[in-house]
């Protein structure tokens, strides 16, 4: 009898995401009539492979920050489902997600907001570690600080007295203490100065490659994820309407929204030219 030929299973998505619906209630203002639901999410989905650099790109209020609060466990979908490293982590509780914590870290779009003031710098990136049980905290803290270009000395200093690029540069050192497969940066660098932007963005880019991370970007900025991402989504209405190689996205954008997205780039060519992001936004109307 002929041996069957085995077949090999293929690698394990980092993160997937199938058919995902969020909806939300608003408060009642009538006594007779319930309020209507509010769509945030309509049938997502999505696969981030393992070591992927994934862009997520579009609007304000079109569900990035939503779909991201359920691909981190914080959320839950309303149908769907959603799996980290081959896991079905829908509807678990949280005691049960604490694998998805030490999988999957944040990086969030306001530093000083997610700095508690009243710690000191090497206390707020120790916090995962404290969760872990970590023995050797003082010199994992001294390593990420050097990690991020800051310093083992910043330990002993406290948030306000750091710059906004610093400050962030402390939030992604904590992000990393728990040593995370994934790394999710939701618009970790638009309440930056546009002087140093370009040096955190750098630094999460070289930090990816050296820690071999899966990276999700989360932005408005379509220009910004070019910089960083192999690979992007781009989301309207709660719902995803392109994807695909970042540079063909960019290049040879299919959907219209995606197409006016990148029309609202400012450029020095269509500065000096005279010619208006609305311009080219009616241009590529459909």
């Amino acid at each position: 009898m002929a041996e069957q030929p085995t077949s090999t299973p293929g690698p394990v998505d980092a993160i997937s995401v199938r058919d995902v619906t969020r909806h939300y209630r608003r408060p009642r203002t009538s006594l007779r009539h319930p309020s209507p639901p509010v769509h945030a999410l309509r049938g997502v989905s999505l696969a981030i492979s393992p070591g992927e650099r994934f862009g997520i790109v579009g609007e304000s209020g079109c569900g990035k920050s939503t779909l991201l609060r359920i691909m981190a466990g914080l959320d839950r979908p309303t149908s769907g489902s959603v799996a980290i490293d081959g896991r079905d982590i829908t509807g678990l509780r949280e005691r049960r997600l604490r694998f998805v914590r030490e999988r999957l870290q944040l990086v969030f779009q306001d530093p000083m907001s997610a700095l508690d003031p009243r710690m000191r710098v090497g206390d707020i990136v120790a916090e995962p570690l404290v969760a872990q049980g970590h023995r050797n905290r003082k010199e994992r803290v001294a390593e990420l600080l050097e990690a991020v270009g800051l310093g083992a000395e910043a330990a002993d200093r406290y948030p306000h007295q750091f710059s906004g690029g610093q400050r962030q540069r402390i939030s992604i050192a904590r992000a990393l203490a728990p040593r995370p497969k994934v790394l999710v940066a939701d618009e970790p660098v638009s309440a930056l100065d546009v002087s140093v932007r370009a040096q955190v963005l750098n630094l999460l880019a070289d930090l990816v490659d050296e820690l071999s991370l899966t990276l999700v970007f989360v932005s408005h900025d379509l220009s910004v994820v070019r910089h960083v991402c192999d690979r992007v989504a781009v989301m309207h209405d709660g719902q995803i309407v392109e994807t695909g190689s970042t540079e063909q996205v960019y290049e040879e954008p299919e959907h219209s929204y995606t197409r006016r997205l990148i029309a609202a780039v400012p450029t020095l060519g269509r500065a000096l030219s005279g010619v208006s992001a609305a311009d080219l936004n009616r241009e590529y109307r459909p």
